[in-house]
């Protein structure tokens, strides 16, 4: 690590779970006359640096918004490279993934997803299940209005099954008909390129989520970025709605 990196971080209260949106991809590109999927392929550089950086730092969870449910809407050719970029991606890391010892899961409606790509996530979820390191949360055809809505169904049918008493629902008891019912709430929300939006993400989960907004684009984030987050977050008193006194 990074000699001054590790000097800010001393005394900082480090995030449990850290959600990211990843934006700005498209409008780094632009601004630099490439491609948007070349904007994605030097996202996909920062996605690296962001998992290196919180395996570092002893951050124990990373979800990404790797692709939503409403980014289907986009070119098709642009769909089918980001499609080809998540595989190309979990392929060229998986060594390193392994060294790191990090866990690697998927959340959103996969069975959507290419063959391929199905496959590839399956295959890498039971290939770093047993790692202790950091867990990784690739958001994939995700969107949190979906899954509130999956976890609703799937809710009514074990009620229409009697195995789940309709009396018995509660915060509690929802959650855990949600994609990920293991993992911790967010504690932190980075979204880069300066949006002040949360974009359908993890909508059940960050109802007392710390949000730091970035001014930069995704494709420029690295460890200093993320310290200046984790920085932000230290600021900010966590009341959960109560004040004392």
């Amino acid at each position: 690590m990074d000699k001054e990196i590790e000097e800010r971080l001393v005394g900082l209260k480090i995030p449990a779970h850290v959600a990211v949106i990843m934006d700005g991809n498209g409008r780094w590109a632009e601004e630099r006359g490439l491609s948007h999927l070349e904007g994605h392929v030097a996202g996909r550089e920062a996605t690296s640096r962001l998992v290196d950086a919180a395996e570092d730092f002893g951050i124990e969870v990373v979800s990404v918004y790797a692709f939503s449910t409403e980014n289907w809407q986009r070119s098709e050719n642009e769909v089918s490279g980001l499609m080809e970029l998540i595989e190309g991606a979990l392929r060229h890391e998986m060594a390193e993934l392994r060294r790191q010892r990090v866990r690697v899961i998927a959340s959103g409606r996969l069975e959507q997803l290419p063959a391929s790509l199905q496959t590839l996530l399956a295959e890498t979820a039971r290939a770093t299940a047993e790692h202790q390191g950091l867990t990784l949360n690739l958001c994939i055809n995700y969107g949190g209005r979906a899954e509130i809505a999956d976890a609703a169904r799937r809710i009514a049918s074990a009620a229409a099954g009697g195995k789940l008493d309709p009396a018995d629902i509660d915060a509690d008891v929802f959650a855990k008909y949600l994609y990920q019912p293991g993992l911790p709430d967010p504690d932190l929300l980075i979204r880069t390129s300066g949006e002040m939006r949360i974009s359908n993400f993890l909508l059940y989960q960050m109802a007392y989520t710390e949000i730091v907004v970035l001014p930069i684009y995704w494709p420029e984030f690295d460890a200093g970025s993320l310290v200046e987050a984790i920085e932000e977050y230290n600021g900010r008193k966590r009341r959960y709605g109560a004040r004392k006194g």
